[in-house]
């Protein structure tokens, strides 16, 4: 028997391993008390600031960070200087930080009002234009974009903090000689989402940025190719494996989103199969495979009765983003992995992209549906609005220590958090300290080998996470559990804000207004206005349909009361209706439950005839009293 090795008797070894589970229990039941999701949303914005490359400007919360990169595009003249470095490097990747304005954006679109109570929402509009800055920059010609500053492979030789830094700063472009559609596709949605949230309080930098998403959509959409081909050295950290046919549909969709132009309507709808919308059912979302957020957002759309000519197709996306949804549940025909203490597992090497990405869709697709008033139907039956919030509220509850191990994955939050974390910047003593000169090497045996907690705090940063069976070591050298990412957290953002501030009677399929920072508290609602019933006019002396409204809720938005009305139109005759024309006059907002004609509204795409007895259903939103709703013409047969 080997030295130092202690036998134990069965039944001792089940007593150990029975104490060990009951304290591995207990320390999850403690974190597992209500969350500070406030406190979670700041520090998640905080990390941003610890990414910044450039000029540091002088409301720099993260004090322990400086300069760097100031000579960043110089050697291609042009200026580069500025953006976020991706993870734990010193390299800026133009994909994944594109990818992480556009979710951070997202999350601004559809929860700043929350974010503006939280006292959050200027940070974060800091956070995205930090990033925007840069991509205008890296875009300085119509059929141009740098996508990589730096070299990864010298970069990852080193280990230095940033305002060290001695590695090649080489920049590296796409062109239409050496095209990639997936940058410029990202990079066209992250200048959309983001225009959105600077279109009330900057709209002269809002039109900037749109500009710049159309020029670089055409740019994608003219000159197809993949970027990793055009810029060879990414291959080994962010290739596109997914190919660019999910980007040019993101990019279009976001520029929908921005614009209500048709024309990006019409593209989703004529390249939904082509390109991938339409035929694939995913089970992951995050930097380089978008199909589910396309999905997740042409669904909109149709909940907003924006479809049009274009329904058929988007109804196969809506499918699909039926299909990501169950299979996060694990009620679909192929569900996702699951750790032990209940995580989405995707792979071994920051898990916790997905899982953030994957939550994040969860609640703005429960938010959707729960507006419009529909539910998912999954192989195993049906899932209500409220069962995908739930789901995505315990990952964040996970994430924040709600997990076997009562470990938050949230750098600087909650009691036990990583202090080893595989970062340059905040490993190495900061330079306001220690000015002292870190050299490439010499970072790895003063600084990388070091058994102690780093002696920056990283604030905020959400690291790679636990492995499948939801163990977690906290090394600096291991680098697919302790190394965070900024597309770790742009997603929690927007998810953060929603889970503090909650739904407030919000209808996300509104049209979108950011509020500018500090909102005043919202008004109580008015009263509802109950429309009478009434039998609808028609010509002639008998009418065999009714119509019944009611309004059936009501809330406060940017200091207007909006209603959603409930119309039943029943069929009280003794025959089957066809050909149903339906007029709505004084309607001053979207409807859904309908299909849209020239001269006003017929069946909704699903239903051919009325029979006799028989209803249906449609609703619309606006902030008046209730529209004018009369048959015109109709066949009974």
């Amino acid at each position: 028997m080997a030295a130092g090795f202690r036998y134990f008797p069965l039944f001792e070894m089940g007593r150990i391993m029975f104490l060990v589970n009951l304290f591995l229990l207990s320390l999850a039941s403690a974190a597992s008390a209500s969350h500070d999701y406030q406190k979670a949303l700041s520090k998640s914005i905080l990390f941003f600031e610890a990414q910044r490359s450039g000029y540091l400007p002088r409301n720099q919360r993260v004090n322990w960070r400086g300069n760097s990169g100031l000579l960043d595009g110089k050697a291609n003249g042009v200026d580069l200087v500025g953006g976020y470095y991706d993870a734990g490097d010193n390299v800026k990747f133009g994909l994944p930080m594109a990818f992480t304005i556009t979710m951070m954006s997202w999350g601004i679109v559809e929860y700043g009002k929350q974010m503006a109570e939280s006292g959050e929402l200027g940070h974060a509009m800091a956070a995205v234009k930090w990033g925007t800055d840069y991509l205008i920059k890296a875009h300085p010609e119509p059929y141009v974009l740098y996508g990589e500053v730096g070299d990864g492979n010298s970069d990852h030789y080193c280990w230095q903090r940033p305002e060290d830094m001695t590695t090649n700063r080489q920049a590296y472009r796409i062109d239409t000689a050496h095209p990639g559609s997936d940058l410029a596709g990202e990079t066209a949605a992250a200048m959309a989402a983001a225009s959105i949230v600077f279109r009330r309080s900057d709209p002269a930098y809002s039109n900037q940025l749109l500009d710049h998403a159309k020029q670089l959509f055409d740019f994608a959409d003219k000159y197809r190719g993949k970027y990793d081909f055009s810029i060879s050295v990414v291959q080994k950290y962010y290739r596109s494996v997914s190919g660019y046919g999910d980007e040019l549909l993101w990019a279009a969709a976001w520029l929908h989103e921005a614009t209500d132009e048709p024309y990006y309507l019409d593209y989703l709808g004529s390249n939904g199969g082509p390109l991938g919308g339409t035929g694939w059912s995913m089970t992951e979302f995050g930097w380089d495979v978008k199909y589910a957020g396309v999905q997740v957002l042409v669904s909109k759309f149709l909940l907003q009765g924006k479809a049009a000519h274009n329904w058929q197709v988007f109804e196969k996306y809506r499918q699909n983003a039926d299909f990501f949804m169950c299979s996060c549940l694990g009620k679909g025909s192929n569900n996702v992995q699951r750790t032990p203490g209940g995580l989405l597992f995707r792979q071994r090497w920051n898990n916790l992209q997905f899982v953030t990405s994957a939550s994040f869709l969860l609640t703005i697709f429960s938010d959707y549906l729960q507006s419009a008033g529909q539910n998912v139907k999954c192989s195993s039956g049906v899932v209500v609005p409220s069962d995908l919030f739930n789901f995505a509220k315990s990952q964040v509850d996970y994430i924040l220590g709600d997990n076997p191990r009562g470990t938050s994955y949230m750098v600087g939050y909650g009691s036990t958090y990583p202090q080893q974390v595989h970062h340059r910047a905040s490993s190495i003593v900061s330079i306001k300290v220690d000015d002292s000169f870190v050299s490439c090497r010499g970072g790895y045996a003063t600084w990388f080998s070091r058994k102690a907690s780093d002696p920056n705090l990283l604030d905020g940063a959400i690291v790679g996470g636990p492995d499948a069976y939801d163990n977690f070591a906290d090394e600096r050298d291991n680098y697919e559990q302790t190394e965070p990412a900024t597309y770790n957290n742009a997603p929690l953002v927007g998810l953060l804000a929603r889970l503090h501030g909650g739904n407030g009677g919000f209808n996300q399929l509104l049209p979108v207004v950011i509020t500018k920072p500090n909102v005043p508290t919202r008004p109580k609602p008015l009263p509802i206005p109950q429309p009478k019933p009434s039998p609808v006019p028609v010509t002639g002396a008998f009418s065999p349909f009714t119509v019944k409204q009611t309004a059936t809720t009501s809330w406060i938005a940017q200091g207007r009361t909006y209603y959603r009305y409930s119309v039943i139109v029943n069929n009280k005759s003794s025959k089957t209706a066809k050909d149903l024309k339906i007029i709505v006059s004084k309607l001053y907002g979207p409807i859904w439950g309908l299909k849209k004609v020239v001269d006003g509204y017929n069946f909704p795409p699903w239903l051919e005839a009325l029979p006799a007895g028989k209803s249906f259903e449609f609703v619309y939103i606006h902030s008046a009293t209730p529209a004018d709703i009369w048959i015109s013409g109709y066949t009974l047969v």
